[in-house]
Formats: C-alpha cells, structure tokens, sequence
C-alpha cells in the first residue's frame, strides 16, 4: 500500500513513564514566530510576493507595499508587546525565526537571548519545501544556520520548516549534525523520537489549532477572548490528563498577529492562567527535546561536524540582503 511508512499507531495511550523536570505535569511550550522580512516579496528579489494576510489579495509583477508594511508591524510593534508578556510572566519561549528576518531584525535575536529565550530555525526565507532538490535545500539549511548564529550568538538547535516539507528535510537535519530536535509533525501531544541517519532524533510536535493563525481566513478566533478560551481549554485538559503521563501543549503565537493591540489581551489571560496553575512547566523547545532524551535513556545530546556540501556560498533564492556575517 502506498503510505505504509506512516506511523498511525504513535504510542497507542501507552506513552514511556517520564516526568518532566521539577515533577511538572505539563510541558507549555510557547513559540514566537518571526517571519517578519522572510516573507516572499519581489522588493527582496523573490520571484513573488506573498499573498496571505488579513485578507487574501495577489499582487504580480510588482512591489507590494501594502503587504510588506504589514509584515513590519510585527517588528515595530508586536514584538515589544509580546516580549513584555513573556519577561512579566517569566516564560521561557522558543523563538521560530526565518534566517533572512533576523539578517534584517537582528536585534529581536539579541534580546531574545537577553531574556533567556531560545531562538530556533524556521528555514531561510517563509517558504515550503515540499518541492526543492536536496542540493538546494542543503544550501537553504546552511544559510538559515549562518544567518541565526550571527544574530542570536549561537547556532539553532531546532528547525521547523512553513507546512509541507521535502520527504529529504528530516535526514538532511540529522546529516547536518547540528539539529537536536525539529517540528516538522503536528501528530500527537508528546514528544518522540526516530532514527534517521543512523542516529536518534527527537520530533516534537506543533499545533495550528493553539495558535493565533486562526484569527486569518475564517480560522475562528475574532476577539483575544478567543485564542484565550481555547488554549486555556487545551491546557486544562492536558494538565488533568498529566496526572498519569507526561504531555506538552505547544502555542504558536506570531509577531504580526497576537502582536495587535485587540488581540494581545487573550495571550495575557493565557499566561496568566499557565502561570497560576501548579504542574505545569514553561520550556524551551530544545530544554524538552532534551528532558524527552533523559527520560527514554538516550545519552546527552551533543552537535557533530557538519559535512562540508552544507555551505551557504551558493545563495539561495531571495538573498538580496546583507549575507550573515555582515549584520551588525
């Protein structure tokens, strides 16, 4: 049959009996997409603009202002907003971050690692890779990597790639020898872990359905009262059913988007209640992948070499900006 590599069984209510650090009951892992800048747009010398907003509208063959002054709200405007929250509340965060957003915002990577929050790759530009040859996405990997070290410091640990990835994404991260964990899966409320190029590899799944991309295209959130009532619902559940299993709820939250003066209430009444709720844990998606590492037994995760056909010379597409050793 064709599709018989899927795993459709997961752990079948019988999940491994580990206990996450501090004896927590629950795992809240809030991601902080930054894609402000890597979005498609022919003013960055991309072969379109991205079209997805608020509203739905296709502008070819030309600069759409409109559309990038959109994007930039998040950095201007969200980002502060949000970052308050997070240091109020005291919440560890993953930050998702396109590499070429943060070659153009590489302060929002500075502060990120200012405050104890861990900046993860979100691929080069705000794009899927379902359909790029393996050479191309190596280079793509490699320049996200360059573009992220240069800003936060460090090299990203975790990799999450916009929707459909290659059937080559994940190995290519295990071959790259510097991803601990990605998210590219949205099929269970734990962590696993599978083999891929010979060694262990840690998957830990996102949610669209805890994410604030439902208040685009008919998602169903209007009022900040409803991303609030439906995290908080989801997370009520999870902690009951983490009495006997471990479990870990992901929020996905984006500058751009929660970041609005309407909607940044519900995030605060969703902190709020975390917060005040005992069992529950605020991480960092790469302090789980590797408490989920601790618990099944697998040694302490370390980065191997990167082979050298990962190199960022031969650019990708949409490099017209300044390449990662050049940011400030």
């Amino acid at each position: 049959m064709a599709g018989t590599d899927r795993d459709l069984a997961g752990y079948r209510g019988r999940p491994p009996n580990i206990r996450w650090p501090g004896g927590a009951r629950l795992a809240v892992s809030v991601v902080v997409n930054v894609e402000e800048g890597a979005e498609l747009s022919i003013g960055a010398g991309d072969e379109r603009n991205e079209h997805i907003y608020e509203a739905v509208e296709r502008v070819e063959g030309a600069r759409d202002l409109c559309m990038e002054s959109h994007f930039a709200y998040g950095t201007r405007a969200g980002w502060p907003r949000i970052r308050a929250l997070l240091r109020h509340y005291g919440v560890a965060a993953t930050l998702n971050a396109n590499g070429r957003a943060l070659a153009l915002s590489p302060w929002i990577a500075a502060e990120a690692v200012a405050d104890g929050h861990e900046v993860s790759s979100h691929g080069w530009r705000w794009e899927r890779h379902v359909h790029m040859a393996e050479a191309e996405e190596r280079r793509v990997i490699a320049r996200s990597v360059a573009a992220i070290a240069a800003a936060a410091g460090t090299p990203p640990v975790g990799w999450h790639t916009r929707s459909a990835t290659s059937l080559n994404t994940r190995r290519l991260l295990a071959e790259h020898g510097g991803f601990l964990y990605d998210s590219n899966a949205y099929d269970d409320d734990l962590p696993y872990v599978v083999q891929e190029a010979g060694r262990p590899h840690v998957v830990l799944p996102y949610s669209f359905d805890t994410n604030d991309m439902r208040f685009f295209n008919n998602g169903g959130f209007v009022q900040g009262d409803d991303f609030a009532r439906y995290c908080i619902a989801a997370f009520d559940r999870l902690l009951a059913e983490g009495a006997d299993a471990p479990r870990m709820l992901s929020v996905g939250l984006h500058l751009r988007i929660i970041g609005r003066p309407g909607r940044i209430a519900g995030l605060e009444r969703f902190l709020a209640h975390v917060a005040a709720a005992p069992g529950a844990w605020f991480a960092r998606r790469d302090g789980i992948a590797h408490a989920w590492r601790d618990g099944m037994g697998l040694p302490r995760w370390v980065p191997s070499p990167t082979p050298t056909d990962f190199a960022p010379d031969a650019a990708p597409p949409g490099s017209a900006v300044p390449a990662a050793g050049d940011v400030a």
